[in-house]
């Protein structure tokens, strides 16, 4: 594939490559990055049509929600509930499972996403965007539940997540590495343009939110600790530390770059289990780290092998180069 390639292409090469894909899966890739380009000239334009700022809501969690953080969520509806690729949707937004209505087609997979991821950022005009995770829905199955999308992430189809900064772009799982492509505003199409995407297995930079540094458990503080002191206490290298609010721009810069992303257990949610959603933030990013040579773990357990409880579980995150990522999990077995 040269440089040229466009999202469509890749797709259906992907699938020429694997004889257990469908034509299904391009053609909802087709709606998935149709309904980005929506978002992303929604975010583009946000500030001028006035649709940035808080609505008089909250979600499932309990969470206040931007005006945007709905709009993307029914556009993420309107373009993937009527072409027959789908049998159910899951949204962070919506407390129950979204059924495909009784008189359009319905298809062989089932989707979970996070229509806007990091849109706090919105009103300081930082990098927001979508995740998405891709399941086989049960075969015979022709009214999907809840029990129907509680697979572990090994057994995603595809996973992947838009970023919209200063390009939008969008990287992509189907099992065979990672690649990104950008939007080109000028023809419409998503373009390769970084292929086979992989993360250094070692690094200097580490992202966590230093605030709830007196919530965190001993091997986190431990870690951290580590870092800061750098060279002065005992590691080999100093470390930068990043934080964006935003784990899309957060797994983006691990991918390109390298480095270590934490939103770990605390002692303020672990009620919840964590903060990040299991199904639709923490899995397909999971399966994306591990395809691009990293390693995402909650510090006790593989990220991938969890099996959801339900569509809003929560729980930790700690992922990306893999020399970093295994010496915090030594720290939690310890």
């Amino acid at each position: 594939m040269n440089s040229h390639t466009n999202l469509t292409q890749f797709i259906i090469e992907q699938q020429r490559a694997n004889s257990q894909s469908t034509d299904d899966l391009s053609g909802l890739m087709n709606d998935i990055a149709s309904a980005c380009k929506k978002i992303s000239h929604l975010v583009n334009r946000s500030g001028i049509i006035g649709i940035g700022g808080a609505a008089e809501s909250e979600n499932v969690q309990g969470e206040v929600q931007k005006e945007l953080d709905i709009i993307t969520n029914d556009v993420m509806v309107d373009h993937l509930n009527w072409t027959g690729h789908l049998a159910a949707m899951a949204s962070e937004e919506i407390e129950e499972i979204i059924q495909i209505p009784a008189h359009l087609p319905k298809g062989k997979y089932l989707i979970s996403f996070d229509p806007l991821d990091g849109s706090s950022n919105i009103d300081i005009n930082l990098s927001v965007g979508t995740i998405f995770s891709i399941l086989r829905c049960p075969e015979g199955t022709t009214e999907p539940t809840v029990e129907d999308f509680k697979q572990k992430g090994t057994e995603q189809v595809c996973a992947g997540f838009c970023v919209y900064g200063p390009t939008t772009m969008m990287i992509l799982t189907t099992g065979n590495g990672v690649d990104g492509f950008t939007l080109d505003h000028d023809v419409g199409e998503f373009i390769l343009t970084h292929p086979k995407m992989t993360i250094p297995e070692d690094t200097a930079e580490f992202a966590i939110n230093m605030s709830n540094q007196r919530f965190w458990e001993p091997p986190v503080q431990r870690y951290i600790d580590e870092c800061i002191k750098g060279v002065d206490g005992g590691r080999e290298k100093n470390f930068n530390m990043r934080w964006v609010a935003s784990m899309v721009a957060e797994v983006y810069r691990v991918l390109t770059r390298g480095g270590v992303f934490l939103y770990p257990l605390d002692n303020k949610p672990t009620t919840q289990g964590g903060k990040l959603r299991l199904m639709y933030e923490a899995s397909p990013m999971a399966f994306i780290v591990e395809q691009a040579g990293g390693v995402c773990s909650t510090g006790r357990e593989r990220i991938l092998d969890i099996i959801p409880e339900g569509v809003h579980q929560r729980v930790p995150v700690i992922l990306g180069s893999k020399n970093e990522v295994e010496r915090i999990i030594s720290y939690h077995q310890e």
